[in-house]
Protein backbone atom coordinates (compact mmCIF):
# COMPACT_ATOMS: atom_id res chain seq x y z
CA UNK A 1 0.00 0.00 0.00
CA UNK A 2 3.21 2.02 -0.18
CA UNK A 3 2.21 4.04 -3.24
CA UNK A 4 -1.52 5.42 -2.28
CA UNK A 5 -0.06 6.47 1.07
CA UNK A 6 2.90 8.17 -0.80
CA UNK A 7 0.11 9.70 -3.26
CA UNK A 8 -1.57 10.75 0.21
CA UNK A 9 0.95 12.42 2.25
CA UNK A 10 2.00 14.34 -1.44
CA UNK A 11 -1.53 15.39 -1.83
CA UNK A 12 -1.64 16.87 2.00
CA UNK A 13 1.53 18.85 1.06
CA UNK A 14 0.05 20.47 -1.63
CA UNK A 15 -3.45 20.68 -0.17
CA UNK A 16 -4.56 19.01 -2.55
CA UNK A 17 -8.30 17.25 -2.26
CA UNK A 18 -8.44 13.03 -2.28
CA UNK A 19 -10.27 10.29 -1.07
CA UNK A 20 -8.73 7.04 -0.23
CA UNK A 21 -11.69 3.65 0.47
CA UNK A 22 -11.98 0.32 1.05
CA UNK A 23 -15.13 -1.49 0.02
CA UNK A 24 -17.33 -3.93 2.04
CA UNK A 25 -15.52 -7.67 2.17
CA UNK A 26 -12.93 -6.06 -0.82
CA UNK A 27 -9.48 -6.94 -0.04
CA UNK A 28 -8.45 -3.37 -2.36
CA UNK A 29 -8.19 -0.40 -1.02
CA UNK A 30 -8.27 2.46 -3.95
CA UNK A 31 -7.72 6.65 -4.41
CA UNK A 32 -8.93 9.31 -6.55
CA UNK A 33 -6.49 11.84 -5.88
CA UNK A 34 -7.66 15.55 -7.39
CA UNK A 35 -5.10 17.76 -9.73
CA UNK A 36 -6.48 20.73 -8.35
CA UNK A 37 -7.58 22.53 -5.37
CA UNK A 38 -11.12 23.44 -7.22
CA UNK A 39 -14.53 22.22 -5.09
CA UNK A 40 -16.55 20.71 -7.66
CA UNK A 41 -20.34 20.52 -6.92
CA UNK A 42 -22.80 17.75 -7.95
CA UNK A 43 -24.82 19.46 -10.33
CA UNK A 44 -25.71 16.67 -13.19
CA UNK A 45 -26.40 13.25 -12.80
CA UNK A 46 -24.40 11.98 -15.70
CA UNK A 47 -20.65 13.30 -13.50
CA UNK A 48 -18.41 10.70 -12.74
CA UNK A 49 -16.30 10.91 -9.91
CA UNK A 50 -16.67 9.83 -5.55
CA UNK A 51 -19.56 11.95 -3.69
CA UNK A 52 -19.78 13.34 -0.74
CA UNK A 53 -23.04 15.08 0.12
CA UNK A 54 -24.38 16.51 3.45
CA UNK A 55 -27.08 15.28 5.36
CA UNK A 56 -29.21 18.42 4.68
CA UNK A 57 -28.82 17.58 0.89
CA UNK A 58 -27.75 21.06 0.12
CA UNK A 59 -24.09 20.96 -0.55
CA UNK A 60 -23.63 17.64 -2.56
CA UNK A 61 -19.80 17.61 -3.94
CA UNK A 62 -17.82 15.38 -6.00
CA UNK A 63 -14.25 14.51 -6.90
CA UNK A 64 -14.20 14.37 -10.34
CA UNK A 65 -12.88 11.19 -12.30
CA UNK A 66 -11.31 13.66 -15.32
CA UNK A 67 -9.41 15.81 -13.06
CA UNK A 68 -7.69 12.77 -10.18
CA UNK A 69 -5.50 10.26 -10.96
CA UNK A 70 -6.83 6.96 -9.89
CA UNK A 71 -4.55 4.15 -7.87
CA UNK A 72 -5.45 0.67 -6.34
CA UNK A 73 -3.51 -1.72 -4.89
CA UNK A 74 -4.10 -4.50 -3.08
CA UNK A 75 -4.52 -4.78 0.69
CA UNK A 76 -1.27 -5.75 2.77
CA UNK A 77 -2.83 -5.28 6.25
CA UNK A 78 -1.83 -8.37 8.30
CA UNK A 79 -2.31 -6.92 11.75
CA UNK A 80 -2.59 -3.55 13.58
CA UNK A 81 -2.39 -2.48 17.23
CA UNK A 82 -5.05 -0.44 18.45
CA UNK A 83 -6.59 0.40 22.01
CA UNK A 84 -9.48 -0.83 24.04
CA UNK A 85 -11.39 2.49 25.18
CA UNK A 86 -13.34 2.49 28.63
CA UNK A 87 -16.38 4.32 28.38
CA UNK A 88 -16.01 7.77 29.04
CA UNK A 89 -18.48 10.79 29.12
CA UNK A 90 -19.68 13.95 30.77
CA UNK A 91 -22.59 14.01 33.23
CA UNK A 92 -23.08 17.72 31.04
CA UNK A 93 -23.04 15.29 27.59
CA UNK A 94 -25.17 12.42 29.05
CA UNK A 95 -27.94 15.10 30.59
CA UNK A 96 -27.86 17.39 27.54
CA UNK A 97 -28.71 14.19 25.41
CA UNK A 98 -31.19 12.57 27.68
CA UNK A 99 -33.56 16.34 27.07
CA UNK A 100 -33.16 15.93 23.73
CA UNK A 101 -34.04 12.03 23.79
CA UNK A 102 -36.96 13.00 26.11
CA UNK A 103 -38.10 16.12 23.98
CA UNK A 104 -38.17 13.61 20.57
CA UNK A 105 -39.74 11.04 22.72
CA UNK A 106 -42.93 13.50 23.29
CA UNK A 107 -42.82 14.64 19.73
CA UNK A 108 -43.85 11.69 18.90
CA UNK A 109 -46.26 10.68 21.38
CA UNK A 110 -47.76 14.24 20.33
CA UNK A 111 -48.50 11.95 17.01
CA UNK A 112 -46.80 14.11 14.74
CA UNK A 113 -44.25 11.72 13.74
CA UNK A 114 -43.43 7.65 14.60
CA UNK A 115 -39.34 8.04 14.50
CA UNK A 116 -36.61 11.04 14.90
CA UNK A 117 -33.13 10.22 15.05
CA UNK A 118 -31.13 12.07 17.90
CA UNK A 119 -27.34 12.83 17.26
CA UNK A 120 -24.65 14.43 19.22
CA UNK A 121 -20.94 15.23 18.62
CA UNK A 122 -18.62 14.21 20.80
CA UNK A 123 -14.47 16.03 21.03
CA UNK A 124 -11.78 13.52 21.41
CA UNK A 125 -8.43 14.98 21.77
CA UNK A 126 -5.69 12.99 19.61
CA UNK A 127 -2.37 13.20 21.01
CA UNK A 128 -0.42 12.16 17.48
CA UNK A 129 -2.87 11.42 14.91
CA UNK A 130 -1.74 9.27 11.83
CA UNK A 131 -4.17 9.14 8.86
CA UNK A 132 -1.92 6.40 7.26
CA UNK A 133 -2.63 3.97 10.55
CA UNK A 134 -6.17 5.55 11.28
CA UNK A 135 -7.36 3.77 7.67
CA UNK A 136 -5.42 0.61 8.13
CA UNK A 137 -6.96 -0.04 11.87
CA UNK A 138 -10.39 0.93 10.21
CA UNK A 139 -9.21 -1.77 7.43
CA UNK A 140 -8.45 -4.39 9.26
CA UNK A 141 -10.98 -4.01 12.54
CA UNK A 142 -13.83 -3.54 10.17
CA UNK A 143 -14.25 -5.44 6.99
CA UNK A 144 -17.84 -5.63 6.21
CA UNK A 145 -18.08 -2.00 6.16
CA UNK A 146 -17.47 0.70 4.19
CA UNK A 147 -13.97 2.55 5.28
CA UNK A 148 -12.98 5.86 3.52
CA UNK A 149 -10.81 8.97 4.65
CA UNK A 150 -12.16 12.09 2.39
CA UNK A 151 -9.54 15.03 2.46
CA UNK A 152 -10.82 18.74 0.87
CA UNK A 153 -9.10 22.33 1.85
CA UNK A 154 -12.43 23.48 1.95
CA UNK A 155 -14.17 20.96 3.88
CA UNK A 156 -11.58 19.64 6.21
CA UNK A 157 -10.80 15.83 6.64
CA UNK A 158 -13.61 12.96 6.98
CA UNK A 159 -12.61 9.31 8.38
CA UNK A 160 -15.25 6.73 8.65
CA UNK A 161 -16.04 3.49 8.70
CA UNK A 162 -20.06 3.08 7.89
CA UNK A 163 -22.26 -0.20 8.26
CA UNK A 164 -24.92 0.91 5.93
CA UNK A 165 -25.81 1.00 2.16
CA UNK A 166 -27.49 3.59 0.78
CA UNK A 167 -27.93 2.64 -3.12
CA UNK A 168 -26.38 0.18 -5.25
CA UNK A 169 -27.02 0.71 -8.98
CA UNK A 170 -25.62 -1.88 -11.32
CA UNK A 171 -27.04 -1.41 -15.26
CA UNK A 172 -30.58 -1.06 -13.99
CA UNK A 173 -30.37 -3.84 -11.03
CA UNK A 174 -30.42 -1.53 -7.97
CA UNK A 175 -30.18 -2.75 -4.19
CA UNK A 176 -29.83 -1.15 -1.27
CA UNK A 177 -30.59 -1.93 2.81
CA UNK A 178 -32.76 -1.27 5.61
CA UNK A 179 -30.57 -0.90 8.92
CA UNK A 180 -31.62 0.02 12.42
CA UNK A 181 -31.48 -1.11 16.00
CA UNK A 182 -28.54 -1.58 18.07
CA UNK A 183 -27.20 -3.88 20.99
CA UNK A 184 -24.14 -4.98 21.42
CA UNK A 185 -22.33 -8.50 21.02
CA UNK A 186 -22.29 -9.39 24.64
CA UNK A 187 -26.05 -9.06 23.70
CA UNK A 188 -25.72 -11.78 21.07
CA UNK A 189 -28.42 -14.18 22.53
CA UNK A 190 -30.64 -11.58 23.75
CA UNK A 191 -33.74 -11.40 21.62
CA UNK A 192 -34.35 -7.96 19.64
CA UNK A 193 -37.26 -5.99 21.53
CA UNK A 194 -40.44 -4.50 20.31
CA UNK A 195 -38.62 -0.78 19.99
CA UNK A 196 -35.69 -2.25 17.83
CA UNK A 197 -37.83 -4.48 15.49
CA UNK A 198 -40.44 -1.66 15.18
CA UNK A 199 -37.21 0.90 14.47
CA UNK A 200 -36.32 -1.30 11.30
CA UNK A 201 -39.56 -2.00 10.04
CA UNK A 202 -40.10 1.74 9.96
CA UNK A 203 -37.28 1.73 7.67
CA UNK A 204 -37.83 -1.00 5.18
CA UNK A 205 -41.67 0.17 4.68
CA UNK A 206 -40.47 3.94 4.03
CA UNK A 207 -37.63 2.71 1.48
CA UNK A 208 -40.37 0.25 0.01
CA UNK A 209 -42.88 2.49 -0.66
CA UNK A 210 -40.37 5.42 -1.79
CA UNK A 211 -39.11 3.04 -4.55
CA UNK A 212 -42.50 1.64 -6.22
CA UNK A 213 -43.17 4.94 -8.36
CA UNK A 214 -39.08 3.95 -9.77
CA UNK A 215 -39.09 0.19 -9.52
CA UNK A 216 -40.26 -3.09 -10.91
CA UNK A 217 -39.73 -6.59 -9.29
CA UNK A 218 -38.72 -5.09 -5.97
CA UNK A 219 -38.31 -7.88 -3.16
CA UNK A 220 -36.96 -8.02 0.21
CA UNK A 221 -35.09 -10.60 2.61
CA UNK A 222 -36.45 -11.61 5.95
CA UNK A 223 -34.79 -9.42 8.76
CA UNK A 224 -31.66 -10.77 9.80
CA UNK A 225 -29.00 -9.61 12.71
CA UNK A 226 -25.95 -7.81 10.94
CA UNK A 227 -22.51 -7.23 12.85
CA UNK A 228 -20.67 -4.20 12.39
CA UNK A 229 -17.96 -3.89 14.25
CA UNK A 230 -19.11 -4.73 18.25
CA UNK A 231 -22.49 -3.97 17.40
CA UNK A 232 -25.26 -5.58 15.92
CA UNK A 233 -28.15 -4.26 13.92
CA UNK A 234 -31.31 -5.37 12.21
CA UNK A 235 -31.00 -5.46 8.73
CA UNK A 236 -33.55 -6.41 5.78
CA UNK A 237 -31.97 -6.68 2.10
CA UNK A 238 -33.77 -4.88 -0.90
CA UNK A 239 -33.46 -5.36 -4.73
CA UNK A 240 -35.32 -3.89 -7.24
CA UNK A 241 -35.10 -2.99 -11.23
CA UNK A 242 -35.06 0.22 -12.45
CA UNK A 243 -38.36 1.21 -14.61
CA UNK A 244 -35.98 4.17 -16.34
CA UNK A 245 -32.11 3.89 -15.99
CA UNK A 246 -32.83 7.91 -15.47
CA UNK A 247 -34.21 7.51 -12.45
CA UNK A 248 -31.10 6.79 -10.18
CA UNK A 249 -31.29 10.60 -8.78
CA UNK A 250 -34.73 10.33 -8.08
CA UNK A 251 -34.57 7.30 -6.52
CA UNK A 252 -30.76 8.93 -4.40
CA UNK A 253 -33.40 12.19 -3.50
CA UNK A 254 -36.49 9.56 -2.16
CA UNK A 255 -34.02 7.58 0.08
CA UNK A 256 -31.88 10.09 1.39
CA UNK A 257 -32.02 10.81 4.36
CA UNK A 258 -33.55 7.45 5.13
CA UNK A 259 -35.84 7.31 8.36
CA UNK A 260 -32.34 4.99 9.61
CA UNK A 261 -30.59 8.46 9.99
CA UNK A 262 -33.51 10.77 10.25
CA UNK A 263 -36.93 9.44 10.60
CA UNK A 264 -40.47 9.28 9.61
CA UNK A 265 -42.04 11.32 7.85
CA UNK A 266 -38.76 12.15 6.38
CA UNK A 267 -39.41 16.07 5.93
CA UNK A 268 -41.26 16.45 8.78
CA UNK A 269 -38.67 14.57 11.20
CA UNK A 270 -35.61 16.28 9.14
CA UNK A 271 -37.13 20.18 10.34
CA UNK A 272 -38.18 19.19 13.81
CA UNK A 273 -33.66 17.83 13.93
CA UNK A 274 -32.82 20.93 12.41
CA UNK A 275 -35.10 23.27 14.84
CA UNK A 276 -33.82 21.45 18.81
CA UNK A 277 -30.53 19.32 18.10
CA UNK A 278 -28.64 22.32 18.65
CA UNK A 279 -25.65 21.57 16.42
CA UNK A 280 -24.66 20.94 12.57
CA UNK A 281 -24.84 17.68 11.41
CA UNK A 282 -22.69 18.83 8.46
CA UNK A 283 -21.84 15.91 6.42
CA UNK A 284 -22.34 13.24 8.99
CA UNK A 285 -25.40 11.33 8.04
CA UNK A 286 -25.51 12.34 4.74
CA UNK A 287 -24.06 9.91 1.99
CA UNK A 288 -20.59 8.86 -0.24
CA UNK A 289 -19.02 6.50 -2.65
CA UNK A 290 -18.68 6.07 -6.08
CA UNK A 291 -20.92 8.01 -9.10
CA UNK A 292 -21.75 6.48 -12.36
CA UNK A 293 -17.51 4.87 -12.22
CA UNK A 294 -15.74 2.27 -10.89
CA UNK A 295 -12.51 2.44 -10.06
CA UNK A 296 -11.23 -0.07 -13.18
CA UNK A 297 -14.05 1.30 -15.48
CA UNK A 298 -14.53 5.15 -16.08
CA UNK A 299 -17.29 5.08 -18.78
CA UNK A 300 -19.80 3.31 -16.64
CA UNK A 301 -23.65 4.55 -15.08
CA UNK A 302 -22.77 1.49 -11.78
CA UNK A 303 -22.77 3.68 -8.98
CA UNK A 304 -21.97 2.45 -5.42
CA UNK A 305 -23.32 4.91 -2.58
CA UNK A 306 -22.96 4.53 1.29
CA UNK A 307 -24.57 6.30 4.42
CA UNK A 308 -21.46 8.67 5.82
CA UNK A 309 -22.23 6.63 9.74
CA UNK A 310 -19.70 5.77 12.36
CA UNK A 311 -17.61 8.96 11.01
CA UNK A 312 -15.69 11.69 12.51
CA UNK A 313 -14.17 14.74 11.51
CA UNK A 314 -10.10 15.77 12.36
CA UNK A 315 -9.22 19.24 13.37
CA UNK A 316 -6.10 20.40 14.85
CA UNK A 317 -5.45 16.93 16.86
CA UNK A 318 -8.88 17.08 17.92
CA UNK A 319 -11.66 14.11 16.22
CA UNK A 320 -15.01 15.84 16.19
CA UNK A 321 -17.16 12.03 16.48
CA UNK A 322 -20.77 12.30 15.15
CA UNK A 323 -22.91 9.52 17.15
CA UNK A 324 -26.89 9.10 16.99
CA UNK A 325 -29.35 6.69 17.99
CA UNK A 326 -33.41 5.87 16.65
CA UNK A 327 -36.18 7.56 18.69
CA UNK A 328 -39.39 5.95 19.12
CA UNK A 329 -42.43 6.97 21.56
CA UNK A 330 -40.72 3.64 23.60
CA UNK A 331 -37.47 4.75 24.18
CA UNK A 332 -35.50 4.90 26.97
CA UNK A 333 -32.97 8.16 27.07
CA UNK A 334 -30.60 6.88 29.44
CA UNK A 335 -30.36 3.57 27.48
CA UNK A 336 -30.33 5.48 24.08
CA UNK A 337 -27.21 7.81 25.64
CA UNK A 338 -25.72 4.35 26.15
CA UNK A 339 -25.76 3.02 22.66
CA UNK A 340 -24.01 6.28 21.22
CA UNK A 341 -21.46 5.84 23.75
CA UNK A 342 -21.00 2.18 22.61
CA UNK A 343 -20.98 3.82 19.08
CA UNK A 344 -18.45 6.23 20.15
CA UNK A 345 -15.99 3.19 21.36
CA UNK A 346 -16.31 2.02 18.25
CA UNK A 347 -14.95 5.09 16.59
CA UNK A 348 -12.32 5.89 18.49
CA UNK A 349 -10.31 2.87 17.48
CA UNK A 350 -9.57 4.32 14.90
CA UNK A 351 -7.10 6.58 16.74
CA UNK A 352 -3.53 6.54 17.68
CA UNK A 353 -2.82 7.27 21.57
Amino acid sequence: MTELFSKLYSQLEQNLPFVIYSKPNDHVSNGLFQQNDTLHELESENSSGFVFASFYNDVNYIIPIAESELISVENTIKEVQYNEFEQSFTQEAKTDFENLVSLFVKEIRSGSCSKIVASRCEKFELKDFDVEKSFKRMVYLYPTAFKYCFFHPEIGMWLGATPEQLLKVNNNEISTVALAGTKTINELEKEWGEKEKIEQQLVTNFISESLEPFVDKLTLSEPYTYQAGKLLHIKTDIKAILKDNNHKDKVVQVLHPTPAVCGFPKDYARDFIIKNEGYARDFYAGFLGEWNFKINEKHTTDTDLFVNLRCCKIEDQVAKIFIGCGITEDSNPELEFIETVNKSETIKKYYNE
